[in-house]
């Protein structure tokens, strides 16, 4: 009896092992690298913090691109499925769900996040697990420094930042500035760097810095210092969620100049926190969803058909670009082994999306234009401005401009390895200026 035992038991062994072995191949078939099956990618984004709007909007353009490609078919057959977490808007969370996604769920590649604070946290468990993450609108020149497998399809705040500087000191005249920005958004240090660096350049003057917090409930104390200096326009790089109270409180105050931010602006629930206080304002963004080109119209569409007839938001151009550059890696690549698939993404060219024509340079970054867009409060609309083209890019043959302001000047560079030939689908704008990236 003892013998028969023994036996039955070392059978039941052998089935339990030979089981598990089975489950762990099915399960490399469809997250880490096989061949077959659907192929999981992670997304991680704000969905319940003080950036949810961000999230939000980035949730739904990688959602509309997927669809998409899986009702085409997939990739190669495969359809994508997604695993998507909420991170909260929080460091600490963003980096706890990208270990999930990547040591429990086997995604294959991640997409996110929105704030660079976030994005910095979560990308070296990325680059550890040697799993291709790209961001869709993380500006932090730092992010992709992170390593070889961190990636990004939107501009630099470097751009970003000198480019709205040109705008305040070219356009708009701009002598002097003061800055108001969140002392603890990478995002928000970075752009405030950057234009202080090119408006001095300019020989323009910054005659005050002062500094917030998002969970601060009121910004006229540090509005009150910058009024008594009077400054010619006031640039607030952070979100909207902070940046609506700041422009009612800075017009309550008497402060009629110019108002500059970035594309943390960019969302719906900027007109209800800022109102009619967001007139003469302007901001450095991705796109133009009033911009007529069909690529952009379509897009915009679509969109509005799949979420309530809200439109979309940069956040939700550059999600989707986001996930459309991906789908086109994992086929190039052939499949989602890690080290193809970084390589595939990497070699990026020429790729026609949303937000204009995108390029993967040698730093992993997208080399694109920017647009300047004036925020109009009555239609609550975004609208196009001016296009600001990195050197060595110049606009498409057929672009509608009323103005041949071109300015070619040498800023901060850390992509020069550009093509010239490149196209934007963002051309149809007021005037444009050239900038070394």
């Amino acid at each position: 009896m003892k013998n028969f035992l023994l036996a039955t038991s070392l059978i039941f062994s052998i089935l339990l092992s030979s089981a598990c072995v089975d489950k762990g191949a099915n399960s490399g078939n469809t997250s880490t690298g096989g061949d077959t099956g659907n192929i999981k990618v992670g997304v991680y984004v704000d969905l319940t913090g003080q950036t949810s709007s961000f999230g939000q909007s980035t949730k739904n353009g990688i959602q509309l691109a997927v669809d998409e490609i899986n009702a085409a078919g997939g990739v190669s057959g495969r359809k994508i499925a997604l695993v998507i977490e909420d991170d909260q808007g929080r460091t600490e969370q963003a980096k706890t769900v990208v270990e999930k996604l990547i040591k429990q769920d086997k995604v294959v590649a991640v997409l996110g996040e929105v704030a660079s604070s976030n994005t910095l946290a979560a990308a070296p468990v990325a680059q550890e697990a040697k799993i291709p993450m790209i961001t869709p609108s993380s500006t932090n020149p730092k992010v992709t420094q992170v390593g070889d497998h961190i990636f990004r399809v939107c501009f630099l705040d470097d751009f970003q930042g000198s480019s709205i500087a040109k705008f305040a000191a070219n356009e708009l005249k701009g002598k002097t500035a003061a800055i108001l920005g969140d002392v603890n958004s990478d995002y928000s240090k970075g752009l405030t760097e950057f234009f202080e660096k090119e408006f001095t350049k300019l020989g323009g003057r910054v005659v005050a810095k002062e500094a917030y917090t998002q969970t601060d409930p009121d910004f006229k104390g540090q509005l009150t210092k910058i009024r008594n200096l009077n400054p010619d326009v006031l640039y607030i790089p952070g979100y909207y969620g902070q940046v609506g109270i700041i422009a009612k409180q800075a017009r309550e105050l008497g402060m009629n100049m110019p108002l500059l931010g970035g594309d943390g602006w960019d969302s719906p629930e900027l007109w209800s926190l800022g109102g009619d206080a967001l007139k003469n304002s302007y901001i450095t963004n991705h796109y133009s969803a009033d911009d007529p080109n069909p690529v952009i119209q379509n897009f915009v569409k679509s969109y509005k058909a799949k979420f309530n007839n809200v439109a979309p938001d940069s956040l939700a151009a550059l999600a989707y670009d986001s996930a459309k550059v991906l789908a086109d890696a994992i086929k190039r690549a052939g499949g989602t082994d890690s080290a193809k698939l970084r390589e595939a993404i990497n070699a990026t060219k020429d790729f026609a999306g949303v937000t204009g024509t995108i390029s993967i340079n040698a730093e992993r970054n997208a080399v694109k234009p920017a647009v300047v867009l004036e925020v109009s409060p009555a239609t609550k609309q975004l609208l196009p401005k001016t296009t600001i083209y990195p050197e060595g890019m110049t606009a498409p043959t057929g672009s509608t401009l009323n103005s041949n302001t071109t300015m070619n000047t040498n800023a901060m560079s850390n992509a020069n390895t550009m093509n010239s030939n490149m196209t934007n689908s963002n051309s149809n704008t007021n005037s444009t200026m050239n900038v070394n990236k």
